[in-house]
């Protein structure tokens, strides 16, 4: 599991920075939390629900179009570090990409893959950040269970909207204008063309 350095005074930029690159390092309410970079599995249901999203909302193919939609952005929100595995923003509230190496703006909406080294750093020191900052949406993808939790701010706080499992084909808020395959997110890749197999 994610695990906070040892430290007696509160983490800084600093030591986030020292955290030697194959590893994920997030600074929240001053500690230092740093984990091993994902597990294929979680790379692989990452990776698919990004290339899932990303023609119709990023693109415009098969889909409106008007999001930014990017893989691990580093998120400094009112003095957090935070790196979701994925992350949107509606093009109308950040018409440009951050010249910075970071993004200061809160995103609309966030994906978090949880695995066993991050489930509980997520949902108990990431979710109340990302409410604080007002993102409006948060999905969870759980794929060893194989299932997608789909959260919505409240002014109470988060609220389950949904949770789908396996092969279910859903549409979610913010992307409800498409239906998305969960299967992709956990199955093999097709066959190549031409194969018999």
């Amino acid at each position: 599991m994610g695990h906070p350095a040892e430290k007696l005074h509160p983490a800084t930029y600093a030591d986030l920075e020292a955290v030697p690159p194959h590893q994920v390092a997030e600074l929240i309410q001053g500690t230092l939390y740093v984990f091993p970079r994902p597990a294929p599995r979680h790379a692989s249901a990452h990776s698919s629900l990004g290339m899932q999203l990303g023609p119709p909302f990023r693109f415009g193919e098969g889909g409106p179009g008007g999001w930014w939609i990017l893989d691990e952005p580093e998120l400094h929100l009112g003095g957090d570090t935070l790196v979701p595995d994925l992350a949107g923003w509606r093009v109308e509230r950040m018409p440009e990409l951050p010249e910075t190496p970071y993004f200061p703006l809160a995103p609309d909406w966030v994906c978090e893959v949880a695995s066993p080294s991050t489930a509980a750093i997520d949902r108990a020191k990431k979710m109340p950040v990302y409410a604080r900052e007002g993102v409006e949406h948060l999905w969870i993808v759980d794929p060893i269970e194989r299932l997608l939790e789909v959260f919505a701010l409240t002014p109470e706080g988060w609220l389950l909207r949904g949770v789908h499992h396996d092969d279910a084909k859903v549409r979610a808020a913010p992307f409800d204008a498409i239906e998305l395959d969960l299967s992709k997110l956990w199955n093999k890749p097709a066959p190549p063309a031409g194969s018999s197999r």
